[in-house]
Order: C-alpha cells, then sequence, then structure tokens
C-alpha cells in the first residue's frame, strides 16, 4: 500500500526534540517493569504528542495515531520505490491528487524489500517485474519534504518489466513513462527530482556504485 498523507511542519528543531522524547518514552514503556516509571513514560510520550500537534496543526488524535501507534524498540519503516525504464523514459504512476511517483509503498510485514517492490509494482502500475539491481538505500528526511515525525528508510530498486498492463485502481489512476525533459509534478513527499535524476543514473551505469545514508 502506498503511504499515507502524514506529512508536518519542515521546521525540525521541535521536532527533533519531540521525536527524542517519543523513542525514549516508547523504550521505557517497553523495558520498565515498575508502575510508576511507566506511568511517567507514558506522561512523556503524551508530551511529545503534543508538541507535534500544536506545532503541526494535525489532532491529537491523528498524531497519536502515526507518532504513537507501535510498541517495541521504535525503529525506522521501510518505503520502497522501483524505477522501471522504456526506452530511455522513466515509468510514473498518477496519485489520486494529480501528481506522480515512482510506484512504491510501505513494506508488509510478511514481505521482502524486493517482494514488496514487486508487488507494489503490480498493485500501482499494473506491471510485472523482476528486480534487477539496488539504487539507493536513503533516509527519507534528508531529501524530502516535508519532514515526518518518525524515521523512513527509503529503499530504490532497478526494475524491469517483463509483462502486465496499467488498470486504474484504488491508488493510481495512470501511468506513462517520461524522461527527464518533461517530467510530470512530481509527489515530492515521496519522489522528487533529484531522486528521480539519480535512477536515470543509476539505469545508465553498469558500474553504479549504490549510495547508503
Amino acid at each position: 500500500m502506498g503511504q499515507k498523507d502524514d506529512r508536518i511542519s519542515s521546521d525540525t528543531t521541535w521536532l527533533d526534540i519531540a521525536v527524542e522524547l517519543q523513542f525514549i518514552a516508547q523504550a521505557g514503556l517497553t523495558y520498565s517493569k515498575d508502575h510508576f516509571d511507566l506511568e511517567r513514560f507514558e506522561r512523556i510520550r503524551e508530551i511529545a504528542a503534543e508538541m507535534v500537534s500544536q506545532k503541526s496543526g494535525l489532532s491529537m488524535e491523528k498524531v497519536k495515531d502515526l507518532f504513537c501507534n507501535e510498541t517495541g524498540f521504535q525503529t525506522p519503516k521501510l518505503d520502497t520505490r522501483a524505477a522501471i525504464f522504456k526506452d530511455g523514459k522513466i515509468l510514473l504512476v498518477k496519485e489520486k491528487n494529480g501528481t506522480w511517483s515512482l510506484p512504491g509503498g510501505w513494506v508488509d510485514v510478511n514481505q521482502s524489500v524486493k517482494s514488496n517492490t514487486i508487488k507494489e509494482v503490480k498493485e500501482e502500475a499494473g506491471l510485472d517485474v523482476v528486480a534487477v539491481k539496488l539504487i539507493a538505500v536513503q533516509d527519507r528526511n534528508l531529501h524530502n519534504l516535508p519532514v515526518y515525525a518518525y524515521g523512513i528508510c527509503k529503499i530504490f530498486m532497478l526494475c524491469e518489466a517483463v509483462g502486465g498492463t496499467f488498470q486504474e485502481n484504488i491508488e493510481t489512476i495512470g501511468s506513462g513513462y517520461f524522461g527527464l525533459d518533461d517530467l510530470p509534478k512530481l509527489a515530492e513527499e515521496k519522489n522528487n527530482r533529484e531522486q528521480v535524476e539519480m535512477c536515470f543514473r543509476a539505469f545508465a551505469d553498469e558500474a553504479w556504485e549504490v549510495p547508503v545514508d
């Protein structure tokens, strides 16, 4: 499935503090046994959520759903994006809001990075693909705006289409191949021009060295 619209302000100073508080609170709730300590960590988590709510304009309910919805040790979420080329152009899918993105989304719990990339392409672009090589592993908040209230590891994979055709679905309403000189309006929160250009370079370079943040 694709990502939800879970964006917040790009002003990161307060966000860094809120994220650290949330991380400390979640770890405390996971490993602490004392009843009073658990109450204190729960309150720290609420304070972090209140900070995000006040600064972002999102409701507390929405913030808790996005920001405080996990248990256990907190780790980044995984997002996969597929780069598929035809006649020197890259495949993009059209979101319902009119912007365009590389097919991809959150890695499901029962999927690997490779299988999830293949699955997302089938769901969003209607294509059967094979994963050819890794393009990049990125810390999303170092590359995309607006920043999110949790960490995301973005994994770009070069894929080759072997069959299938596009069909409109619950996430995308169109697809097309584009050159760098005629890119449509991108879904910047998912992929920007810099990332699309990186995919073009990786496609053209047989000795591509994978950048890792």
